[in-house]
């Protein structure tokens, strides 16, 4: 199977535009926060492809669990205190969910019963470890392909083949269809209102990634649904837009103390497991870095990438910050300082000024999987590329820690990037930074 990564993308995006121009605390372990320190020191633990967990699909539960158990270890070995766990990677569940299949990538057949509830796991585990644990929740991806009858019979995109759309090679659901976004929000709310989750996370997917020659074909519902908007582009980002704030709501009212589930959109379902603690969930998100370039708009960053949220996932990052409808933010700023289409050094004030006057957290997502990998530039084969990125970010008050991908570049730290890290900028353990 040909592994795909989410930050894949992140690559692609910038090639042409080079060749034109917690849950608990660190007290849980005994241990003094690190001199009151407050701030995100988390990775991403991805499972889709089994990338990072499991190693691969159909292992026994007690290995599945021990591989788990040896993420969440290193992350407590390497200082951090989050960890952001896929567990709705391709419209599935890594837990028993009323409304979508079990992932195919825990025992190789969508829809199986894996025989433990590996959320249930994490969360437990996580907490016994002082870290906070994040549910990372991909919304519209479907399939890593295009053929709905490889899903199981009662997968909902089977039942409303209208939801989805091929494109690019794979399946996705239409962000421009009212059902189908409610229906994401069910499937995520599910997760919140049953187990002891610090936080709802969406990565970097809304709209796909442009594919040159293709087209994402939305004329149905763009033709019943978009009538009050000027353009489609406009109406695609009035849909993310709705998707990001309706999530943040639900989010925010599920944090209410007592609130079990009634009927709502998801069919009246009413779950036995609900949240009885009051600890506040907090929703964040982790887009491609680049709202706009300084070029297309004037209030957009100084880089020449080929590709823009706003104007190319229909993701107006900006103005979820600026409109508080999520509580952090971590742009993925994988590219070293003086890269010349996308300079860290420019995007870390860049979005640092974005967030500026607005309760939302600043958090840096950080390219560990690019440290000494062949073909990378030659910055990233110099083991300290990373810690100087830390050094960089502490001279704006505004970032409020780093978040690394991924859980296995963490583990295995193969050119002791990740050591120097927290050698450098680690020297004992800090509490996440809560909303304010």
């Amino acid at each position: 199977m040909r592994r795909i990564t989410r930050r894949a993308f992140a690559v692609a995006a910038l090639t042409a535009a080079a060749a034109v121009p917690g849950g608990g605390s660190a007290a849980a372990h005994g241990r003094g926060a690190d001199t009151g320190r407050r701030e995100f020191r988390g990775m991403w633990l991805a499972t889709v492809v089994n990338r990072d967990w499991p190693s691969r699909p159909g292992l026994p539960p007690a290995r599945q669990q021990a591989e788990l158990l040896g993420y969440l270890d290193a992350a407590v070995t390497r200082r951090l205190n989050t960890v952001i766990f896929q567990v709705r990677p391709t419209a599935d569940a890594l837990w028993p969910s009323p409304y979508e299949p079990w992932s195919e990538y825990l025992t190789g057949v969508q829809g199986r019963d894996p025989g433990w509830d590996p959320l249930g796991f994490a969360v437990r585990e996580a907490h016994r470890r002082g870290l906070e644990l994040h549910a990372w929740f991909n919304p519209y991806r479907i399939a890593n392909h295009t053929d709905p009858s490889r899903l199981v019979p009662t997968h909902p995109a089977r039942l409303h083949p209208d939801w989805a759309v091929p494109y690019g090679g794979k399946l996705y659901y239409n962000p421009g269809l009212p059902e189908v976004r409610g229906f994401v929000q069910d499937a995520i709310l599910d997760a919140v209102e049953r187990y002891d989750i610090d936080g709802v996370h969406f990565d970097d997917y809304f709209y796909p990634y442009p594919v040159a020659g293709q087209t994402f074909d939305d004329d149905a519902a763009y033709d019943e649904y978009g009538g009050d908007f000027e353009t489609r582009a406009d109406w695609r980002r009035a849909n993310i837009d709705l998707l990001v704030r309706e999530t943040g709501e639900r989010v925010r009212e599920a944090r209410a103390p007592g609130r079990g589930r009634g009927p709502g959109r998801g069919g009246g379902l009413w779950h036995r497991r609900r949240r009885t603690h009051h600890r506040p969930v907090r929703f964040g998100i982790s887009p491609f870095a680049i709202w706009r370039n300084r070029a297309t708009d004037p209030a957009g960053s100084d880089t020449r990438a080929g590709v823009q949220t706003y104007d190319d996932l229909y993701a107006d990052t900006r103005k979820w910050v600026r409109e508080e409808w999520i509580d952090y933010i971590v742009p993925q700023v994988y590219w070293n300082i003086g890269f010349p289409a996308a300079d860290y050094a420019k995007l870390v004030p860049w979005w640092a000024e974005t967030v500026a006057g607005t309760r939302v957290h600043l958090c840096i997502g950080e390219a560990l999987y690019k440290a000494g990998a062949p073909g990378q530039p030659p910055a990233w084969q110099d083991p300290a590329e990373l810690s100087r990125h830390l050094t960089l970010a502490r001279g704006f008050p505004r970032v409020r820690g780093h978040i690394f991908f991924s859980a296995k570049e963490v583990a295995e730290d193969r050119t002791g990037a990740m050591a120097r890290v927290v050698a450098d900028h680690y020297h004992g353990p800090a509490v996440p930074p809560r909303s304010v």
